[in-house]
């Protein structure tokens, strides 16, 4: 059986714990982390994540108890998932960057019966959080993890169909949402991952943002599908990290649209030298990518770039392919795998033809369960068990997906609609823009005003809003979307784990 097959056999397990006995079995001895000097093979993956649960065990963590977990991205990290995965615990993984206000509504809203914490991290006290906030269960699990004898364990859960995980989305103006996945739904998000980028035993990949996140299993399904390892950073910035993947040969990195960017800058630093010389392919997800991006990152970094689709609700709904045209790599999300159904609809929610725009909606075994709020759930599904996204977008006749902004980012201008994403897309070719967001803000006359909110390249020159306007006339952009306001900032506001521009803080900035 080749690696091929043999991914796609493993992609059948019904949860993660029988993915990975089944990938331990396998090959017991590949390496599977790889952080700093540390390096865990698949066999001892398994062998301390059974001594772990059986430490958790002891300490009364039973099938069903709800444990939360605020860590870093490490080794450890890695283990006490696992672990709770052995004993079909529900667990709640929550941000590291987050603080009183979003973990506090976690472990409430989720009624977490233990919380695991590292202690002191980057300068916080998450411990003393945790008693302020009256968490049940507090525990350190940084460098030291509980441990046991695994004899004591119950039998490993044998169905992969029951909510076990409770993801968060991130909270803007209001506060999170707690999404509810089985083993099952981030087994099929991880394989759409794994299925779509064409990786191999060979492969050595690289987990750069908050194992936390919905893309943590996405990453680790794939590993485990695939048999090859990653190196994980806690703390992601270059150029430091760069040290990291040249001396393990890192061959896939990524994680979303700012990550690319951030690496095509440090490869400006050293023009005709490969940044990473074992780099063949970014990958990620989880924000835009404008299409000059795909072609810088191509033209001067020399590898390739595939992007996908995907949100807490569903880890991955699309993905690019390195075999798909430069075409659709640069301006399409990919397609969905087998399984994932994506259907378009017109305002009326009535299915429109390929080509047409609309809003995407989504059905497939990926698809989270609903919310912990049941009335958010109510909401979120239509009458053929779709979920509503709010992204807009379409089909093309081949079956790729492309995005075309969010509902929220449709401007209303004088009573036409504007796409934010158009706008974007096409400013992201200035030479004098590294990156931009485009809002509406309130206008008592226009009813909204095209607003656009540039970070600009270090030294790339002035950029005023009639050099700004006069470009993109240039490019073609009809005259009544052209932006009335221009801001120019050192750098966008971001969240902490994709870093996704946070473009209702420029609304509140600039309304």
């Amino acid at each position: 059986m080749n690696e091929n097959d043999t991914a796609h056999a493993l992609s059948t397990s019904r949860t993660l714990w029988e993915l990975l006995s089944r990938r331990a079995d396998l090959t017991p001895g590949r390496p599977v982390l790889l952080q700093d000097d540390r390096v865990l093979t698949f066999g001892e993956l398994r062998g301390r994540a059974e001594r772990v649960a059986a430490g958790l065990y002891g300490m009364g963590v039973r099938p069903g108890t709800v444990v939360a977990w605020q860590l870093p991205t490490r080794v450890e990290s890695v283990l006490l998932s696992f672990a709770l995965a052995r004993l079909g615990a529900v667990q709640s993984p929550v941000i590291p960057f987050y603080r009183d206000r979003e973990v506090g509504f976690a472990l409430r809203e989720s009624k977490a019966e233990y919380f695991a914490v590292p202690g002191e991290w980057r300068g916080f006290d998450h411990t003393e959080m945790a008693r302020r906030l009256g968490a049940k269960g507090v525990f350190e699990a940084y460098d030291r993890l509980p441990d046991g004898d695994p004899a004591v364990l119950p039998a490993p859960p044998s169905e992969g169909t029951s909510v076990r995980w409770i993801y968060w989305t991130s909270g803007t103006t209001s506060d999170p949402k707690g999404v509810l996945h089985t083993d099952r739904s981030l087994i099929a998000g991880g394989s759409c991952l794994a299925h779509a980028l064409h990786l191999s035993a060979s492969d050595v990949g690289s987990i750069a943002f908050p194992y936390a996140h919905i893309g943590g299993p996405d990453y680790m399904v794939m590993l485990l599908l695939y048999g090859f390892p990653a190196v994980l950073f806690e703390h992601f910035a270059l150029p430091d990290a760069l040290e990291g993947y040249r001396r393990h040969g890192v061959t896939v990195a990524g994680g979303s649209t700012a990550f690319y960017s951030m690496f095509l800058a440090a490869q400006r630093e050293q023009p005709g030298t490969p940044v990473v010389p074992t780099l063949r392919l970014l990958a990620g997800g989880g924000a835009p990518k404008p299409p000059e991006l795909y072609h810088r990152v191509v033209r001067e970094m020399g590898v390739q770039l595939t992007h996908g689709y995907g949100m807490t609700e569903v880890p991955m709904i699309t993905m690019g392919s390195p075999d798909d045209s430069a075409e659709n790599l640069a301006t399409t999300e990919g397609r969905p795998p087998e399984g994932m159904e994506i259907r378009i609809v017109d305002g009326s929610g009535r299915p429109v033809a390929y080509g047409v725009d609309g809003e995407v909606r989504l059905r497939g075994e990926a698809v989270c369960q609903g919310y912990l709020d049941p009335a958010q759930t109510a909401q979120a599904f239509d009458a053929d068990g779709f979920l509503v996204t709010g992204d807009l977008g379409r089909l093309t006749e081949d079956g790729h997906l492309v995005l075309t902004g969010r509902l929220k980012d449709v401007i209303i201008r004088k009573g036409e609609n504007i796409s934010a994403k158009e706008i974007e897309d096409l400013l992201h070719r200035h030479p004098a823009v590294r990156d931009v967001a485009v809002v509406g803000l309130p206008d008592p006359e226009r009813g909204e005003r095209v607003c656009a909110v540039v970070e600009r390249v270090p030294g790339g020159g002035e950029l005023s809003l009639d050099d700004m306007t006069s470009y993109l006339r240039s490019e073609g952009l009809s005259v009544h979307k052209l932006p009335e306001q221009l801001e120019v900032v050192d750098a966008l506001p971001r969240n902490d784990t994709l870093r996704k521009v946070l473009k209702y803080k420029l609304r509140e900035r600039y309304a």
